[in-house]
């Protein structure tokens, strides 16, 4: 990798389906559920010693920005940006390339995702050195393909073609064009794409060079590479981003870019990961006792089983002829679901008091 690596961190989410613990001002990526840290300050820490973090920018929302500057009080503070409205991600990843193009227009730029887990750190830097790498020699976009585990239909998923192989890499068939990215497709298609073989979730995380997405930004969306333009202007990044940003189109990244690409490469993931969507996942974090109630705090049970438990504070929890719920306790709040309904946590959402969202 010859060229400067810069991070764009994406942290600007809702996190609506860990209510009652997620809140507008406090999204998944803020909150502790499987260590001691919250998601960001795990991605963040994920990259040291790979991307200086003069050269990371963690863009954030108006609502959530005070909780991520409180968090992360030894990271450079101009590097912390707030979107003014919510845009979606073609938006947000406009103003990271200008971000990054003002500073480097020969960068290589990865985009990451805040709300991931992943536990190998090695694997996953050597993941994206390949990709730099990919990127940097092909002049291709390239996206990071986790290899399914099953047939999930809540995941996007990248069909792969021929291997790629580079100059200077000897990468065992880790790298293949793209044929095709899928939307979200029903149980039965999921189970096709898994037997298939060629098939890989797609996890939102990309990497390239800055004229090459720059490239595609004007072929594909000529209202965003304009803005990502005047955005790299002397002085105008506040500005721009203030009087701008609101009105750009609300459209995400991947319909907006890559779907419509015709150059692009996916790298497979060595490492092992996990988006955590819902509570039934994060359950999979939790100590399970031998009813199959998965809980972070002190159960007792009594003719209860397969139940997710979360409390806030620790307090003991006791269940007594329940089966199959989730309860999440906080200090002002508690849910009380069935865990097969947890994906319909986010319709509550609207329905609840305001300071309550």
């Amino acid at each position: 990798m010859l060229n400067p690596i810069y991070a764009l961190i994406l942290a600007g989410g809702s996190g609506e389906r860990f209510w009652p613990l997620s809140r507008r001002a406090r999204p998944k990526q803020l909150l502790h559920l499987v260590s001691k840290r919250t998601l960001l300050e795990e991605t963040v820490a994920r990259i040291d010693g790979f991307v200086p973090r003069e050269r990371i920018l963690i863009l954030t929302n108006a609502e959530q920005e005070a909780a991520v500057r409180k968090l992360l009080t030894a990271f450079p503070e101009e590097n912390i940006v707030a979107e003014p409205a919510k845009r979606d991600t073609a938006a947000a990843v406009a103003l990271g390339t200008g971000w990054v193009a003002a500073r480097d227009h020969g960068a290589t730029m990865i985009v990451l995702p805040a709300d991931h887990v992943i536990a190998n750190r090695v694997a996953f830097q050597e993941t994206l050195a390949l990709a730099a790498d990919a990127a940097e020699e092909t002049g291709q976009l390239v996206t990071i393909g986790i290899k399914p585990t099953w047939a999930c239909p809540g995941f996007g998923y990248i069909e792969h073609g021929k291997p790629v192989h580079l100059r200077k890499r000897n990468d065992k068939d880790a790298i293949h064009r793209v044929v095709r990215f899928r939307e979200k497709p029903n149980p039965d298609l999921a189970e096709s794409f898994l037997r298939k073989g060629n098939f890989r979730w797609n996890a939102g995380m990309f990497v390239w060079s800055v004229p090459t997405v720059l490239s595609e930004f004007n072929r594909q969306t000529p209202e965003l590479a304009d803005f990502i333009s005047q955005l790299r202007a002397p002085e105008n990044f506040e500005k721009v981003l203030r009087e701008r940003f609101s009105k750009l189109p609300r459209i995400s990244f991947d319909y907006a870019i890559m779907e419509k690409a015709d150059r692009v490469l996916v790298v497979e993931a060595s490492f092992d990961w996990d988006d955590i969507g819902s509570w039934r996942a994060v359950a999979n974090y939790f100590q399970t006792d031998q009813l199959g109630n998965a809980a972070n705090c002190a159960v007792t049970a009594v003719d209860s089983t397969n139940n997710v438990i979360f409390d806030e504070d620790g307090t003991t929890i006791a269940l007594l002829g329940v089966h199959n719920l989730i309860v999440v306790r906080t200090g002002d709040a508690v849910l009380v679901c069935h865990r097969h309904q947890a994906e319909k946590i986010k319709d509550l959402i609207g329905k609840l008091p305001r300071e309550l969202q």
